[in-house]
């Protein structure tokens, strides 16, 4: 989607710390961290939202939490926990439209989070 900031980071036309990718997911550091580890987890196909995820694309969010969790070993966050976040509409906060995943650890995560 032309404009779409993560299309444009999976294009490789914006750089970024890329942690890990595969054909179809990309893992990237945030690049305005809420938390000491912070990482987006996005398609490389642009889907606006959750909602839009057509049904035959639906193992995607698997293949993203699959990711997620790859990195979250990677980064020793696997023995106190960390949160996912994926965020739908302006009230949830999806701030950029493109489907992603948040993966937040490295601190006691509060309940309620906002």
């Amino acid at each position: 989607m032309e404009g779409c900031i993560f299309c444009k980071i999976a294009a490789g036309q914006i750089r970024s710390k890329i942690l890990q990718e595969d054909e179809d997911v990309l893992v990237f550091e945030d690049v305005n961290p809420q938390a000491p580890v912070h990482i987006l987890i996005i398609p490389k196909e642009h889907i606006a939202t959750v909602v839009d995820i057509p049904e035959s694309k639906i193992g995607l969010l698997g293949k993203m939490v699959q990711a997620g969790v790859s990195v979250a070993r990677k980064k020793g966050l696997q023995s106190k926990g960390y949160r996912f976040v994926l965020n739908y509409g302006k009230d949830g906060g999806q701030l950029v439209q493109h489907i992603h995943l948040h993966l937040m650890g490295g601190r006691p995560m509060e309940w309620p989070p906002g």
